[in-house]
């Protein structure tokens, strides 16, 4: 029996070619995709024995890492898979003598972190791996909030006052370590302000201003500014996928806004109060929104529907 096989028969074999993806506003039946119950999830309340408040936490860019600000007027971090007791924190203590109020980890190190104070008026850089804080810096107005840019070289932070100031990594000769130092752009207005996915765009909201800005960067030149909210915009979030983005304003409405035409695709009206904050999953498939009232609403995006409303008190 002869069990070679011919050129010709290998050449005439034909691959099986996979099916195309369902697109991503096909509902999660189409995709396979199983949808996490939400409200069978079970928080865990860590409460911490100290009279300071907790300002602010934020996960580092690995999920590893969870910093908090205002406790006993230092950053500490925690390690959420081993233990979230109170003594386990790691507390980085000698940056501040007064309350910290806003921690920002760098995007592009899992070690890296800075936190600010607006009494004291300044931004501290720290590395997780030193006891001791990498570099102090005295800002020239008091920072309310602070955004790294997505290479951690640019940090951006507002201030209450709603402007805008930037601080940029570098060296002052070519001998000298790379030191935070203010930069020469000009303050922006703007409530609050993130970078976008490639770090070549700002994306500005003010509380009184019915439009968006989008700025390029570094030029800082207005690159769009779509309306979006009656009374003021407090509230901005990027999609992961880069599709879209969501923001929020005083008028209780969400627009999601199409990223390649600058247009409003769709708006989400589930919320009863003004929106607070917008924040994505990992993923893009859901949308967090926080409100004024004590509730926060999740929802689906591509397949636009309410999934659930999970108490905030």
């Amino acid at each position: 029996m002869n069990t070679s096989t011919s050129k010709e028969e290998i050449e005439e074999t034909t691959v099986p070619e996979r099916p195309p993806s369902p697109p991503i506003y096909t509902t999660f039946a189409a995709r396979g995709v199983h949808p996490p119950t939400f409200s069978a999830f079970k928080p865990r309340d860590h409460r911490l024995p100290t009279p300071q408040a907790v300002n602010h936490v934020a996960w580092n860019c690995d999920g590893k890492k969870l910093a908090v600000a205002g406790i006993d007027k230092h950053p500490r971090v925690w390690h959420p898979e081993k233990s979230m007791e109170y003594r386990s924190a790691s507390l980085f203590s000698g940056g501040h003598s007064d309350d910290v109020d806003y921690v920002s980890w760098n995007p592009t190190h899992p070690d890296l972190f800075c936190s600010s104070s607006q009494r004291e008026r300044r931004i501290v850089f720290w590395d997780t791996r030193q006891s001791r804080y990498a570099q102090q810096c005295n800002t020239k107005a008091v920072p309310a909030q602070t955004n790294y840019s997505p290479d951690g070289r640019s940090l951006l932070y507002a201030s209450p006052n709603h402007h805008l100031f930037f601080l940029e990594l570098g060296k002052e000769g070519e001998e000298a370590k790379e030191t935070w130092r203010h930069s020469d752009k000009d303050a922006l207005t703007g409530s609050t302000a993130m970078f976008n996915h490639v770090g070549d765009g700002i994306i500005l909201t003010h509380h009184s201003e019915h439009t968006l800005r989008i700025l390029d960067y570094p030029s800082l030149k207005l690159r769009e500014s779509p309306a979006a909210h009656v009374g003021g915009c407090v509230a901005v979030a990027l999609d992961p996928r880069g599709r879209y983005l969501a923001s929020g304003g005083f008028d209780s409405i969400v627009n999601m806004f199409d990223l390649n035409e600058w247009i409003c695709a769709r708006t989400i009206t589930v919320s009863e109060n003004a929106i607070n904050a917008l924040s994505f999953s990992y993923d893009g498939e859901y949308l967090a929104i926080a409100n004024a009232g004590n509730y926060i609403d999740i929802v689906r995006i591509f397949y636009y529907s309410f999934v659930s409303s999970e108490s905030s008190s």
